[in-house]
């Protein structure tokens, strides 16, 4: 999974599941650059609920605030970039790496 550093902070891909049992990473999905982190989240697709979900999760996964983490692209789509103000490439990506060891 590819993390970028640009000019507000890191940068990455994510896949989301909706209406999952619960709230979790589920891997990496897909390769090269277009590799995504797959998160699972309990939240339905509804009136924001679920990037509501996703913010909340990727701050408490990534140590930042809430206010920190931003949907920069992709959000009314699966697939999002999200901003993570604050982090490099390589302090976001460490921790992605964790969580996603974590899983395999």
């Amino acid at each position: 999974m590819k993390v970028t550093d640009s000019p507000d902070g890191a940068r990455f891909l994510v896949r989301v599941v909706p209406r999952a049992s619960r709230t979790a990473v589920a891997g990496i999905v897909g390769e090269g650059d277009q590799a995504a982190l797959k998160v699972a989240l309990h939240a339905p697709p509804v009136e924001g609920r679920a990037n509501a979900a996703l913010v909340q999760f990727l701050a408490g996964l990534l140590q930042v605030r809430r206010a920190d983490i931003a949907i920069a692209g992709g959000e009314h789509s699966r697939i999002k970039t999200i901003l993570v103000r604050g982090r490099t490439a390589a302090e976001a990506g460490q921790a992605l790496r964790r969580a996603t060891e974590a899983v395999l």
